[in-house]
């Protein structure tokens, strides 16, 4: 008997020590896939979950610490592998809570006539819930609405925003990267654009604040790396540095808003911002994870609102899910000549100048 108890303690042991190191090289081998800048989706996916990967790995450590008992070689490498894993995954993730630099700054007078609230939401093509998203829009009252995801259905259903919202632009779609704008302030000039793929639209028009300032806007929604849509990042890459080329030689203040299928920490999203000379109202704020809205474990920030450096932050805010697989964001800018000069972008060096390049050209 006493024989047996030890002989199933020790198999117990083998098995324990084999499931945490098996456990870590899991972990380290999300992150070396992130690491890697190839177009495939199984590198860039990995980009997505850091925080999930970063929380994943301080518990491995403490299982490792608490729970191994096998080779000691083993154990002291894979406690400095993941000491390092932990602590690059962090670095990752910093700058984009309130210990973080802000990179937009909060506008300290308040000037209506020089704002703009903008709303952001992937509706979910087959969500039901279009009244759902009515009242969130009543509850907020934003100036503008992107509404991703809308298909005729959608633009039915909401058609009534048409009396509030008098200046849109419509492209319902069945293929799930339909776009509704709606606006209560004028926009000029609007096109819809199919950049790179003759399936999926970007919006681009210009808004007139009630002071007369314009403000140049692109909605974009590109294409994910996943392996039953695009298997590679290519077309995503392309369509957002292209975006990216147009905000840099816009002599107007700019913003892009959509759902960039990109995460903020992502290096495609920090070469769309060096490329663009735009700033991220994230940065030392916080996540503000829009998807996905049902599993509170497996939430990233794909919903993004991108501007340039003569605009500032008044409010930003996550807001109410209404069945989507998504949440709404709302932002609140205001425009400031002088922001120019209290806020840095991020400068391409000569590496990123020619990844661009090799991405621009890519398809």
């Amino acid at each position: 008997m006493l024989a047996t108890t030890s002989s199933l303690f020790f198999l117990y042991l083998a098995f324990m020590n084999a499931f945490l190191v098996a456990f870590a090289v899991l972990l380290l081998s999300f992150t070396l896939l992130s690491i890697i800048k190839h177009q495939y989706w199984i590198f860039r996916i990995f980009d997505y979950p850091r925080i999930q990967k970063l929380v994943l790995s301080v518990i491995c450590l403490l299982l490792i610490v608490g729970f191994y008992d096998g080779n000691d070689v083993v154990f002291v490498v894979i406690i400095i592998l993941m000491g390092a894993n932990i602590l690059y995954l962090a670095l990752q993730v910093l700058p984009f809570t309130p210990l973080g630099k802000k990179q937009v700054l909060t506008a300290v007078a308040d000037v209506p006539d020089q704002s703009v609230c903008v709303m952001i939401a992937n509706v979910y093509e087959d969500n039901t819930n279009t009244s759902g998203c009515l009242r969130e829009i009543t509850k907020h009252d934003p100036d503008v609405i992107l509404l991703l995801e809308t298909n005729a259905r959608w633009d039915n259903q909401t058609s009534t925003l048409g009396e509030t919202y008098p200046y849109n632009v419509k492209v319902p779609l069945e293929n799930t990267y339909g776009m509704l704008l709606y606006s209560k302030l004028p926009l000029e000039n609007p096109e819809v654009k199919f950049l790179v793929e003759e399936d999926i639209p970007s919006i681009h028009t210009t808004i007139v604040l009630k002071s007369g300032q314009k403000i140049k806007l692109f909605c974009v929604h590109p294409t994910p790396p996943v392996p039953n849509e695009n298997p590679r990042s290519t077309e995503r890459d392309k369509e957002l540095l292209l975006v990216a080329d147009m905000a840099k030689a816009s002599q107007l203040p700019v913003i892009v808003v959509g759902d960039l299928n990109d995460v903020a920490w992502s290096y495609t999203t920090e070469l769309f911002l060096k490329m663009s000379g735009l700033i991220d109202p994230r940065r030392g704020r916080g996540f503000y994870n829009s998807f996905h809205a049902h599993y509170p474990f497996l939430r990233f920030p794909l919903d993004h609102a991108f501007i340039s450096t003569d605009l500032k932050l008044k409010k930003m805010r996550r807001l109410s899910n209404f069945n989507s697989d998504h949440f709404p964001i709302y932002i609140n800018l205001q425009y400031e000549a002088r922001a120019v000069n209290q806020q840095e972008s991020m400068t391409p060096d000569a590496d990123d100048l020619e990844i661009a390049k090799e991405k621009k050209a890519a398809i």
